[in-house]
């Protein structure tokens, strides 16, 4: 049931016209996959029935979410621009840097806005950088949630760079 739910939810997601971003120019590019989701779509979700722990740990992560964005590339043109985008908005939003993973095939960062408290997060962005042609992913996620409930969410919906906030998460709570 829970893989029938999350196929409705891409395939609804990726056509979702939401309030104007910087992003929103990457939705409908050829050569970008975008995965879009409003906070109608996860109020829809967080009514779904609950089972198990798990699925209430989701549910309650969802109830917290307002936005979603993920643009995928693998065009080196189209990354650049991603790239160009984001940096610019990482400066005027005024986002701290919270990791950066320097790999042999790729550089990813993750960026937050602070919530209410310390833990909280009220807007996140990952920036993979798949260089020599690898995937480029950019994601943009609204609420009010923490890293920890965010690898849940990665997790439950197989989205790209679940592993590096994992590893995000656990790096934030090892400085506290």
């Amino acid at each position: 049931m829970k893989k029938i739910i999350l196929s409705v939810l891409f395939a609804l997601s990726v056509n979702t016209i939401l309030a104007q971003s910087v992003f929103d120019k990457f939705d409908g590019q050829e050569g970008i996959t975008a995965v879009v989701v409003n906070k109608k779509m996860f109020s829809l979700l967080s009514k779904m029935e609950v089972k198990d722990k798990e699925s209430e740990q989701y549910v309650s992560l969802i109830r917290k979410l307002e936005n979603l964005k993920v643009y995928v590339t693998q065009s080196s043109k189209k990354a650049s621009d991603m790239k160009l985008v984001s940096d610019n908005y990482i400066k005027s939003a005024m986002l701290d840097e919270l990791i950066k993973i320097n790999e042999k095939d790729r550089v990813v960062k993750v960026y937050v806005k602070s919530g209410s408290t310390e833990d909280q997060i009220k807007e996140m962005l990952m920036f993979i950088d798949g260089q020599e042609n690898k995937e480029t992913v950019l994601m943009s996620l609204t609420g009010d949630f923490n890293l920890d409930e965010l690898s849940i969410l990665t997790d439950k919906m197989k989205l790209p760079g679940g592993a590096d906030l994992k590893k995000a998460a656990k790096t934030n709570k090892g400085s506290k």
